[in-house]
């Protein structure tokens, strides 16, 4: 059984939902199982810490995750227009991953979510492809063959799944996002699946 892992940070529950979905969309395929991941918070303060394991939710990466996966999916909230933080931190610490060639030639997808229509998703997306680009990751996207890309009035781009949660967060995902997470999904498990036969 090959394992694709689902990446992500998520504050308000957003991304957690789209990680979840987007590893539905993976799932829908034998002999692959998605690895559901977060990554911890950090703190201006540097005497605060967080505890190894979480107290609740996912459990934490760990570099090993990376070496045994086949594929990876990357998700992080919009931060005016780039990735969290945490997720930044994390990816800072995968040099000895990068040394080793751990991720040449698996395929990786992103997602995300912000507070706007025009928060900075598809500058996110992008943000959290360069790191995966240096690793030699092959980026998978949302083909136009989708038909909720182009009948969204919410999220949705080709670079990846994306989410308007609204300013407070509470904005469920639409029927549109929905389907797209798991397209995503779907698309990244098939191809990780071909690229490691």
């Amino acid at each position: 059984m090959a394992d694709v892992l689902v990446l992500y940070y998520s504050q308000g529950g957003a991304v957690r939902d789209m990680a979840q979905l987007i590893a539905r969309g993976i799932e829908s395929h034998a002999n692959i199982k998605a690895r559901i991941r977060t990554v911890p918070k950090v703190s201006s303060n540097c005497e605060a810490t967080e505890p190894d394991i979480p107290t609740s939710g996912d459990p934490y990466v760990e570099l090993s995750d990376l070496q045994e996966c086949v594929g990876l999916a990357l998700g992080s909230p919009t931060r005016f227009g780039n990735m969290a933080a945490a997720m930044k931190y994390f990816l800072d610490s995968t040099v000895s991953t990068w040394l080793k060639g751990d991720l040449i030639g698996k395929p990786a997808a992103v997602f995300t979510s912000s507070g706007s229509m025009h928060g900075g998703n598809e500058a996110t997306l992008l943000s959290m492809m360069l790191p995966l680009m240096h690793h030699g990751m092959l980026m998978v996207g949302i083909p136009y063959s989708e038909a909720e890309l182009s009948a969204t009035q919410s999220g949705g781009t080709p670079y990846g799944a994306s989410h308007v949660a609204g300013t407070s967060d509470n904005k469920a995902i639409t029927a549109e996002e929905r389907k797209l997470c798991l397209v995503l999904g779907k698309r990244l498990g098939e191809i990780a699946l071909k690229l490691s036969a």
